[in-house]
């Protein structure tokens, strides 16, 4: 007798055993992570809409009967009768131009220096790291202490015969700007030195070999191989430290205060001179507008140049 073959047949389709193509929902990694995006947008968006509103009007609490609509007559005000808006922009440009290129050039030397290896390597790198660790109000602090004209380093050169004693750096328009920029290279350095050494670690070994099988020197490894590996790096690290040392405050406040003769005033310094000290919101609004249109359209132009993230060809 044959035997029957019992054949396994698939259970009745029911509507509540749907089957489910994937583990999770395509939409829960999104919805997992909105609380947070709306929480930083809500953060972002609100400051910034709220300042581009106070830009359209005459805002002051000292004066509340002057408040209201003002249209583009601050933006109007800012270009045109506020010969100070122009210096202090001006000031602004120098400052991060200079601080850029020069935090760049050590940071860079002092990241190929510490990537050798050699005795103390890592003592030496901490200290070249170290003064990033260090709060900006710190560092103002360490640096009127050494600008002081009658315990700092003017005195002890006086004492040596150089220059007289009682001079301040930070009251002298001829020394102002080298001292404070000499302040901010202190702070700003480690930090391209930080992220230009972590990017020189991913070079590939090999290729400084083949270089020099091939007969190329130091030099044109460096400009073959190192440079072009560090672009990204070089690139995003100038616009953020651009974009950081046109909105400096806290170092150039605590130094000079802007001064003397409002030498060292930035745009960021005079729109908090306006807002705190003059209580005109509307019109600092409109400073601060100004600023970021020309933030924006600067580190895109600089993006879009120098094609950051493409591949070298």
């Amino acid at each position: 007798m044959a035997q029957a073959v019992a054949v396994a047949t698939p259970p009745p389709h029911r509507p509540g055993n749907r089957r489910r193509t994937g583990s999770t929902p395509r939409r829960l990694p999104y919805l997992l992570i909105a609380p947070a995006a709306l929480l930083m947008l809500g953060f972002i968006a609100y400051p910034v809409l709220s300042v581009f509103y106070y830009s359209l009007q005459n805002f002051n609490p000292a004066k509340p009967w002057r408040n209201g609509f003002a249209g583009f007559d601050n933006f109007t005000k800012a270009f045109t009768e506020d010969p100070e808006f122009w210096h202090s922009l001006a000031f602004s440009l120098q400052w991060v131009v200079v601080q850029v290129v020069s935090q760049l050039l050590l940071g860079l030397g002092l990241a190929l220096i510490v990537n050798q290896t050699f005795a103390g390597r890592a003592l030496s790198r901490a200290l070249v790291f170290s003064p990033w660790a260090v709060s900006g109000v710190l560092t103002s602090s360490i640096w009127m202490l050494i600008y002081n004209s009658q315990t700092g380093v003017s005195r002890y050169l006086a004492d040596a015969g150089i220059g007289t004693y009682g001079t301040s750096w930070l009251s002298d328009t001829a020394s102002v700007f080298p001292a404070v920029v000499t302040a901010e290279l202190w702070r700003g350095v480690p930090f391209f030195a930080i992220l230009i050494l972590a990017d020189l670690q991913s070079v590939p070994k090999d290729l400084y070999e083949a270089a020099e099988v091939d007969g190329a020197g130091r030099l044109r490894q460096f400009f073959h191989i190192t440079l072009p590996h560090l672009k990204d790096a070089i690139v995003l690290s100038t616009l953020l430290r651009a974009v950081w040392e046109f909105n400096n405050v806290d170092l150039l406040y605590t130094l000079t205060g802007g001064g003397p003769a409002g030498e060292t005033t930035t745009l960021p310094l005079r729109i908090a001179s306006i807002a705190v000290d003059s209580h005109d919101f509307g019109y600092a609004s409109a400073l601060t507008s100004i600023a970021f249109v020309i933030l924006l359209f600067c580190s895109m132009a600089y993006l879009r140049l120098s094609k950051f993230g493409g591949q070298e060809k």
